[in-house]
């Protein structure tokens, strides 16, 4: 679910056209429909909304691990998303993604899981 901050598609200074700065913001006006929860506007930011404590910061279902190093790789299982760390070279890049293929373990793209 993606919740906006009032008025984004009026102002370019809000995010119109600007996905960086479509930000949720609390709306604290007084006469705003939002922070009233009229029907026909878009929802506000609430508790009931957020994902299942079991399923939290999860992708696909996997846990995302960061690989650094190769005791990172040692670690990993098939229940983890493989990510290389940006500070990663192309060798143990290579070097890494061979592990991988080899213990079938699944990588994170930037599309998604892989």
């Amino acid at each position: 679910m993606r919740f906006l901050r009032s008025d984004i598609t009026r102002h370019k200074r809000l995010g119109s056209h600007r996905t960086k700065l479509q930000k949720w913001r609390r709306p604290r006006g007084r006469h705003n429909k939002i922070r009233r929860k009229r029907f026909g506007y878009p929802l506000r930011v609430e508790i009931g909304y957020s994902s299942p404590r079991a399923t939290l910061h999860q992708v696909d279902g996997k846990t995302p691990l960061v690989i650094r190093n190769a005791q990172d790789l040692a670690k990993a299982t098939s229940k983890n998303l493989i990510v290389f760390a940006r500070t990663l070279g192309a060798k143990k890049r290579v070097e890494f993604l061979k592990i991988v293929q080899e213990r079938k373990l699944t990588l994170w793209k930037a599309g998604g899981a892989q």
